[in-house]
């Protein structure tokens, strides 16, 4: 593995999880009338802690979008899953928790579910697949499942509705940063023209800016532990099936490789899961609370 693609990759994850924090200390008092919708991101844009979490998002995908440009989605989505590391950080700055069992249990869990996949896995390049009835297949079935699920969570007065809002802004989300490495290839190959006349800049804009108001929404309905670790669990898996499915990445294969890379995997989530319930992670308001009064359109 490149010691640049490393540095980027946690670098990035670095800085979602600190504006992850920061935007759910924002968008925790955001008005419910605005949930899924656009209008939400107008009131918190006006929240200078938000907008703090916002750069921090930012120069995130700035260096995920690098480490993508010099390493393989299914290398860096899993190293991108430490965000919920960061993100612990800071709330235990703000909430002075100590990590406690199941503090280091998930760390544990997160840091060698993601050594595990990635020594099991040797991710490595290859060519892109060229028919587009696969791309559009596996893209479509993301976003659809996506789709689904936010109507869900939108019908549904149930409290799994923040952590349903998280897998689908996650689904979205690797979706948008396989299409990030299309789009570097574009850039390199053709620079801007090349990069200006594809439609996969477009859509990473699109899928940006629709999970932002997912994870927006999420946040302001229940505490942080509700909805990230769904998201930081589900974008990995999302990236890496579109990876290996279009972009041409290649994984091991053999029977002992396989059961690792399952392994690693299931570290992975079981890690973001314990850590996401951590007690340090910010509470924001109370669901009930919150949605006492609310009624879902």
């Amino acid at each position: 593995m490149s010691v640049l693609v490393l540095v980027l990759a946690v670098g990035a994850a670095c800085c979602l999880g600190f504006g992850f924090v920061l935007q759910q200390n924002a968008a925790a008092h955001a008005p419910l009338g605005d949930f899924l919708s656009p209008r939400l991101l107008l009131d918190l844009v006006k929240v200078p802690r938000w907008l703090g979490g916002i750069a921090f998002m930012v120069a995130g995908m700035v260096l995920g979008a690098l480490a993508l440009s010099h390493g393989e989605v299914s290398l860096v989505e899993p190293l991108l899953a430490t965000n919920l590391l960061f993100a612990l950080v800071l709330s235990r700055h703000q909430t002075r928790q100590s990590l406690g069992r199941q503090g280091w249990g998930g760390l544990l869990l997160l840091a060698g579910g993601v050594t595990a996949f990635i020594v099991a896995g040797r991710p490595e390049g290859g060519d892109a697949v060229s028919d587009p009835l696969r791309h559009w297949l596996i893209i479509g079935v993301m976003v659809g499942l996506a789709l689904l699920l936010t109507t869900y969570a939108k019908r549904s007065r149930l409290s799994a509705g923040p952590a349903i809002l998280g897998v689908a802004a996650g689904l979205l989300y690797g979706v948008q940063d396989a299409l990030t490495r299309v789009s570097g290839q574009r850039f390199s190959d053709g620079g801007w023209t090349a990069l200006a006349t594809g439609w996969q800049l477009y859509a990473v804009v699109a899928l940006g800016i629709t999970g932002l108001v997912l994870v927006q929404s999420a946040f302001e309905t229940a505490p942080l532990r509700m909805s990230l670790p769904a998201l930081t669990a589900a974008q990995p898996l999302a990236g890496i099936v579109c990876g290996v499915g279009f972009l041409g990445d290649r994984l091991r294969t053999d029977t002992g490789a396989l059961a690792w890379e399952a392994a690693g995997l299931a570290g992975i989530v079981a890690g973001v899961v314990l850590l996401g319930l951590h007690p340090a992670m910010p509470s924001g308001a109370a669901l009930k609370e919150r949605l006492r009064d609310f009624q879902p359109r």
